[in-house]
């Protein structure tokens, strides 16, 4: 099968002929029909996940496709089925995957991270009862692709951690695919939202996705925009980027008592050391600072239900869709903000 790979952290990466994989006992390979592409892949090629210890290496961990062969074991799934998987898998025994935290599993698995991933014509996938979600009918595997990480991780995170109400203010800042889920979530629980990027491209998509207001903050400073609009700051934050000045940014936003979601990764290469979320900031106004990270598979079936039914239209955030021999160019773009919305790539 063709699949892309790099030999070392920041090398380009090239696609290449290798092995089809074959099913384990428990486990799924899926043919691939849609892959998308994310920060958090340029985060692996980069080296800032202690997880890929092999080289070299195929990323990827957003994908939806056709079940191609099962293993020994396996009682949900059946070869033929379309299915779209977390991008955390769950071991499915344990206390935690018991009480419904497959995705903050001790013993997790993650596409692209502990094992070769989705940038390719087939995927292994372990712990397949526990891990493979079925797709309904009217969601298409493109749309399916951007589920796995970015929009699952939003959804969650405005949902069900921050848990946004209708009639609440909330301000995202990065509009990349996590912050562009974000936004379209946090505005069909009924929020007025802010939208804060540096490219005009990316706030346009933000507005289609459901901002009220956008703040460019290559040309503004984003706490003293957010507080001309709500002088008395925001109630909920969303730091959808991942960076020092981001984290910073959105905690002083916040009003007393509001609720700081970061989930957009902070990994300690890039925080090096450097203070992020402003602790005397959220003891004096009482503020709770809130992590999310994916959704469990047990949850997938209510997003789809919302998608199914055109409560949330993801697909309006799908940008552009590339070849793998596309996608090395693409993910080395991936830190320059120059293609906003999501990109698909069809293997």
């Amino acid at each position: 099968m063709r699949a892309l790979l790099f030999d070392a952290f920041g090398e380009l990466p090239y696609v290449a002929e290798v092995a089809v994989p074959e099913p384990e006992p428990g486990g799924v390979v899926v043919a691939v029909e849609a892959t998308g592409l994310c920060r958090s892949d340029w985060h692996a090629w980069q080296g800032h996940d202690d997880d890929i210890r092999d080289l070299p290496h195929v990323p990827g961990h957003e994908f939806a496709g056709v079940v191609h062969a099962v293993g020994a074991g396996v009682d949900q799934v059946v070869v033929g089925d379309r299915v779209v998987v977390p991008f955390v898998c769950g071991c499915g025994t344990c206390a935690v995957c018991r009480a419904g935290g497959s995705h903050v599993c001790p013993d997790q698995w993650q596409p692209g991270f502990n094992g070769p991933g989705s940038f390719a014509e087939y995927v292994a996938v372990p712990r397949a009862d526990a891990n493979v979600v079925p797709l309904p009918g009217q969601v298409s595997a493109d749309v399916a692709a951007g589920l796995g990480c970015r929009f699952a991780t939003a959804y969650r995170g405005v949902v069900d951690v921050a848990r946004v109400r209708e009639g609440e203010r909330v301000v995202v800042l990065g509009c990349g695919g996590v912050g562009l889920a974000a936004v379209m979530v946090a505005a069909a629980q009924g929020a007025e939202v802010v939208a804060v990027d540096i490219a005009e491209a990316a706030l346009e998509l933000a507005v289609d996705a459901g901002a009220t207001h956008t703040v460019d903050a290559a040309e503004r400073d984003t706490v003293e925009a957010v507080r001309g609009l709500w002088p008395h700051g925001a109630d909920v934050a969303v730091d959808a980027l991942g960076s020092v000045q981001t984290a910073r940014a959105a905690t002083f936003t916040l009003r007393t008592h509001g609720r700081h979601l970061q989930i957009g990764l902070l990994p300690p290469a890039v925080v090096q050391d450097r203070a992020t979320v402003p602790m005397h900031v959220v003891i004096a106004r009482e503020l709770r600072v809130l992590g999310s990270h994916g959704m469990p598979a047990v949850d997938y079936p209510r997003m789809l239900q919302d998608v199914a039914t055109g409560r949330l239209t993801p697909e309006r955030l799908i940008s552009r869709r590339i070849t793998l021999e596309e996608a090395p160019a693409a993910l080395a773009a991936m830190d320059t903000g120059t293609t906003p919305g999501v990109t698909i790539i069809r293997p």
